[in-house]
């Protein structure tokens, strides 16, 4: 009798747990899926930012395998190995970041298996417990003894239930003990996965790593042979100062007439527009970080305004707009929509010639084109070709860009799309 009244306690306390057991296995699982999906979110980021690094890499190793082809050493070979550079210490930091993230998700998933190990063992117990009880009672006396000694009919319906209900409940920890087995096996797979993933991470750190410090003894090398030429790099930069100073004049020469035109000849110091050049106007500066680059492949190597020069020291090199280093004969394509103002040749050598585009109040400058594919008054839009950029003699392929509002000069960098 004693046996059956501990199973009917028993039986009560199992109904109550084993909904407890279900609620917090299915928040436990629940809440490392969802702390997974956020962290995998993160990953899926840094794997589109490790994507641009490698096409970045790739770009810029091509770049430098033209100027390498000369047996002088360059600036421009600088540029690129720099560039490799910079885009391989951006790569290591979205493998370290990627690592760390793969390092929280497979903590998670550890502590979840612990866990459920912690559960099964517990279930198991308590299902040894429930066949010992089982076997106790397993008698018809005493369930009959234990039905029939119930004081209220009410009470006898409710005890007659509970015996029935406790076969069930033997069923049901088989299933949950088993359903626990399948999950366990479920996140063991995906730890599995995730230190595998961990492991080639960590070999691409350590291939990446390798290449970085081989880039960096390059990068010693070229300065040490540019630092060599330290009499002829001051002699190119007179010249390109001298240069950039003629154009500045020669593009200011040319806006300043066209702000005059507009306003026939009325002092002023910004374009009259019609309602059309007003729309084209406002559509450009709309545009700001979303202008399409001149040119499909490349990286900006010199910036806009007044940059340290890479290997004398305490020189300024001025620059109205930027500098994009390409591949030999790339296409220079307009940034947005416009007429070809004026096509006039630049003071530096190579026969070499400068595109200037009206955008409303803006002006975008393409210069070093040693090929022009467009006429004065061409109405053009977004992605048309302009001409070929020019390459030196040392490999070296370079488009100025430039973009003007009458006669302020802005920073390009701030207007084009970020890659």
């Amino acid at each position: 009798m004693k046996h059956s009244v501990f199973l009917f306690q028993y039986l009560k306390n199992m109904w109550r747990n084993k909904q407890l057991f279900l609620i917090l296995l299915l928040g436990l699982v629940l809440i490392s899926d969802f702390s997974l999906a956020q962290t995998e979110t993160d990953r899926t980021a840094l794997e589109q930012r490790k994507k641009e690094n490698l096409r970045q890499i790739k770009e810029a190793q091509q770049i430098l395998s033209e100027t390498s082809t000369r047996k002088k050493t360059s600036l421009g070979q600088l540029n690129a190995i720099n560039q490799q550079i910079e885009a391989r210490e951006s790569l290591i930091s979205s493998i370290n970041e990627e690592i760390d993230i793969l390092s929280i998700q497979i903590g998670e998933i550890s502590g979840v298996i612990e866990a459920l190990e912690e559960d099964l063992i517990n279930l198991k117990k308590e299902y040894a417990y429930m066949v010992y009880a089982t076997q106790k009672t397993n008698n018809a006396y005493s369930r009959l003894m234990f039905i029939f000694s119930a004081t209220t009919f009410d009470q006898m319906f409710m005890r007659i239930k509970y015996m029935q209900q406790y076969s069930e409940a033997r069923k049901n920890q088989v299933e949950q003990i088993q359903k626990v087995k399948e999950t366990l096996g479920n996140q063991k797979a995906a730890l599995e996965a995730k230190q595998m993933e961990q492991q080639v991470l960590l070999d691409q750190q350590v291939m990446a790593n390798k290449d970085l410090l081989a880039l960096k003894a390059k990068q010693r090398s070229i300065i040490r042979d540019l630092n060599s030429q330290e009499a002829e790099l001051r002699k190119e930069l007179a010249q390109r100062e001298k240069a950039v100073e003629e154009l500045d004049q020669l593009i200011a020469s040319l806006i300043r007439k066209e702000i005059e035109e507009s306003n026939k000849n009325k002092n002023a110091d910004r374009v009259a527009l019609n309602s059309s050049n007003e729309a084209v106007s406002v559509s450009f500066e709309q545009s700001k970080n979303r202008l399409t680059w001149p040119v499909n492949s490349g990286f900006i190597s010199q910036k806009f305004g007044r940059n340290p020069h890479p290997i004398m020291k305490n020189i300024l090199v001025p620059n109205d707009g930027v500098d994009i280093q390409t591949v030999q004969n790339a296409e220079v394509k307009a940034v947005f929509d416009g007429i070809v103002k004026a096509i006039t040749p630049i003071p530096e050598p190579g026969d070499l010639k400068a595109v200037i585009m009206q955008h409303g109040e803006y002006f975008t400058v393409y210069s070093r084109l040693k090929q022009v594919n467009v006429k004065t008054g061409q109405q053009l839009t977004a992605s048309d070709p302009v001409g070929m950029v020019y390459t030196d003699g040392n490999g070296v392929s370079m488009l100025q860009f430039q973009i003007w509002k009458n006669s302020q000069k802005l920073n390009p960098e701030a207007w084009l799309l970020k890659k």
